[in-house]
């Protein structure tokens, strides 16, 4: 099985967040995209009470989607949700062929080698890039290509869609029916998420 891994704390998940596994799914060839929601990320504060919630309306957002799956891989443990933790998991929990798809952002990627356990996880993943901007460092990718980070660039139209930007739309009372599967609108109303941030 070929699979891809789209990560993320998905608070709340999004249109967006959709498009890309669609994208993935469509562009490149793996047989399952697996949307995995980070419990305790290292870089973020979330708040914990949430993560239950954020994994439910991750999982009703792909419920109707073929090759579509969900991972609660990070739930089960109490330590940070480190990427290099959670792929070691993978392979030992699926029989996939060649290496595992990672979905990451231009903005992350750039980065990637301040990860933990970077050059360790670079031998797991190859690394599916999407940027929000034409501002791309190439000599950046260069250098992280000679240092063993493989990747593709994904040429996926950006959506300005962010989930900081929806929460402090739904703390004002603003509709975002737009920007959020119309299952994921009805959780967040049903258990009042998001109103008192």
């Amino acid at each position: 099985m070929k699979l891809c891994v789209v990560a993320g704390t998905f608070n709340p998940i999004h249109n967006a967040h959709l498009a890309l596994g669609n994208y993935i799914k469509e562009h490149c060839d793996y047989d399952n995209i697996l949307y995995i929601p980070a419990f305790n990320p290292p870089h973020k504060e979330l708040d914990v009470d949430l993560a239950d919630h954020r994994f439910q309306m991750v999982k009703l957002a792909i419920a109707s989607k073929v090759g579509f799956a969900i991972s609660n891989i990070e739930f089960q443990n109490t330590r940070f949700s480190y990427t290099y933790f959670t792929m070691q998991e993978l392979y030992k929990r699926y029989k996939v062929d060649g290496k595992i798809g990672f979905a990451i952002g231009y903005d992350a990627f750039k980065d990637i080698t301040d990860w933990y356990e970077a050059d360790k996880l670079k031998s797991l993943v190859h690394f599916l890039v999407f940027a929000r901007s034409k501002e791309i460092d190439k000599e950046r990718l260069s250098l992280l290509n000679y240092n063993g980070y493989k990747f593709s660039f994904m040429k996926m139209p950006p959506m300005e869609i962010s989930s900081s930007e929806i929460r402090a739309r739904l703390q004002k009372g603003l509709s975002v029916a737009d920007k959020v599967p119309a299952p994921v609108l009805e959780y967040i109303r049903e258990n009042e998420l998001y109103r008192g941030e």
